[in-house]
C-alpha cells in the first residue's frame, strides 16, 4: 500500500476539511521510566471495542513525549470538560513542568489523572500502529469513570460548547 500523499494535496486545505468534524479534546497522561509526569493534548480519541475494551489515540512522530508514551506501562485518556480550555492549551505547549500546580491523583501504573474531567480512561499500553507521520496506540482500558460534566469540543481551529 503506498502511504505517501499525492503531490496535488493541499495540506492547509486537508487540515481545514478535517476541521470541519467536531471532536472532543483530551489530554494523554503517563510516567516517564524515571518517574516524572508527562502529557500532551489531543483530539484524535475514539473508542475501538468493547469486548475487549480498546481504545485509540495518536501522537505525531516528532513529539518529544513520543519516546515516553512508546515506553510507558499505562497512559490515562483525560477526557476535558467544557471549562478546562486551560488544561488543553497548556498541555499543548512545550514547557518544563506542565503539572504544576495541579492537584492531581495517580491512576493504574501511577498515571496522573487531571481533576474536574469529564471522564478518565485508565488504559494499559497495548498495541502501536505506524500511521503516516503519527504512531497509533491501542489501549486495553482498566478502568474508567464520568462524571456529568460537558465536555470540551473542538470545531473548525476553535473550542465549542455543546448547546
Amino acid at each position: 500500500m503506498n502511504l505517501q500523499s499525492p503531490p496535488f494535496i493541499d495540506t492547509r486545505s486537508l487540515r481545514d476539511a478535517l476541521g470541519e468534524y467536531a471532536t472532543g479534546v483530551a489530554v494523554v497522561t503517563a510516567r516517564a521510566a524515571d518517574g516524572q509526569p508527562v502529557g500532551v493534548t489531543i483530539n484524535s480519541f475514539a473508542s475501538v471495542s468493547l469486548e475487549p475494551p480498546l481504545v485509540l489515540w495518536n501522537l505525531g512522530l516528532h513529539s518529544p513525549s513520543l519516546a515516553i508514551f512508546e515506553a510507558c506501562s499505562h497512559y490515562a485518556v483525560n477526557v476535558l470538560a467544557a471549562d478546562q480550555i486551560e488544561f488543553s492549551q497548556r498541555f499543548a505547549q512545550s514547557q518544563s513542568d506542565k503539572f504544576a500546580g495541579i492537584a492531581m491523583t495517580v491512576g493504574a501504573g501511577g498515571t496522573p489523572l487531571l481533576p474536574g474531567c469529564s471522564a478518565w480512561f485508565e488504559c494499559r499500553n497495548d498495541l502501536r500502529y505506524p500511521g503516516g507521520d503519527h504512531l497509533i496506540f491501542v489501549g486495553y482500558v482498566e478502568s474508567f469513570r464520568r462524571e456529568q460534566k460537558p465536555p470540551l469540543i473542538f470545531h473548525g481551529g476553535r473550542y465549542r460548547s455543546l448547546a
